[in-house]
């Protein structure tokens, strides 16, 4: 009986380790910075990416994956007659998703494409469910119904440092009101059908650390956590104070994870995504 192959692009944030588990196949994006082309999280680590952007007179750039690489990858692992459930960053973000689809349409190969309209390790969710409801052999069709339970039960806080990145790179979205904030304010942002949407506008790092907080306690309230995870770009303290914070509340295990440079690029240095899914 034909398997399930499952790819998806390098925003997910998932550690190389659990990706190879699940043998989920990553397709990365590209980053400009300082004249150069860099595979997203591949040729350049995110710690080196944002020394070159700190350094960069000009926003580093972004982009999507050719639709060659993807044809190219669907046609390599449907060779054996697997199908292919491909998993990506929120459409409204980048035209990651729309690539895919093009890409299975002119494949050789079975290809699903779903919008998870979710990004970093909240991506990663969905992907990883997916990948272990392909190992226990579900069908596409259950797996795609499972995503979207997912998805539904999901939540992506993000706190920004600076809206100059997210603002140059047109993915304010509802933020837009934002835009004559008083310096010293930390933007905190909800991803709400794939686009930032405000939250809330703080000064302080307690004060961040305690909105987080009751969002979480309130949205986890009589349920089961699925899955928790932080992403940082380059503010690990922030993002250990926070994983202590959570641990008052539940015992589930927090992925701590440096943002991929795509990321990096929209949200800007100091930046922190704290998302986790209920069931």
């Amino acid at each position: 009986m034909a398997g399930i192959k499952i790819v998806t692009d390098s925003t997910t944030d998932l550690p190389k380790e659990l990706l190879e588990q699940h043998r989920i196949e990553v397709i990365p994006l590209s980053v400009f910075v300082n004249g150069e082309s860099y595979q997203d999280n591949v040729t350049i680590s995110p710690i080196e990416f944002i020394r070159k952007m700190k350094n960069s007179e000009e926003l580093p750039k972004t982009s999507q994956p050719p639709i060659g690489v993807f044809v190219d990858t669907y046609d390599r692992l449907g060779a054996d007659g697997d199908k292919i459930l491909s998993i990506h960053m929120s459409g409204s973000l980048s035209g990651t998703y729309s690539t895919a689809c093009a890409a299975a349409q002119i494949s050789t190969s079975d290809v699903t494409v779903v919008d998870s309209l979710m990004i970093s390790q909240a991506l990663g969710f969905q992907v990883v469910e997916a990948a272990q409801l392909a190992e226990q052999g579900h069908s596409i069709e259950s797996i795609v119904g499972r995503l979207k339970q997912v998805l539904k039960e999901t939540k992506l806080l993000v706190v920004l440092e600076t809206l100059e990145n997210l603002i140059k790179g047109g993915r304010v979205g509802k933020a837009v009101g934002w835009l004559s904030s008083v310096l010293k304010i930390k933007p905190i942002a909800m991803l709400e059908k794939g686009v930032y949407t405000p939250l809330a506008k703080v000064r302080t790092t307690s004060h961040v650390l305690k909105t987080l907080i009751e969002r979480f306690e309130q949205d986890i309230k009589d349920k089961i956590v699925g899955g928790i995870g932080i992403s940082h770009a380059d503010n690990l303290p922030l993002a250990e104070r926070l994983r202590e914070e959570i641990a008052r509340i539940t015992s589930a295990p927090v992925m701590i994870r440096p943002a991929t440079p795509v990321i990096t690029t929209h949200t800007g240095p100091g930046a922190i995504g704290f998302m986790y899914y209920t069931k």
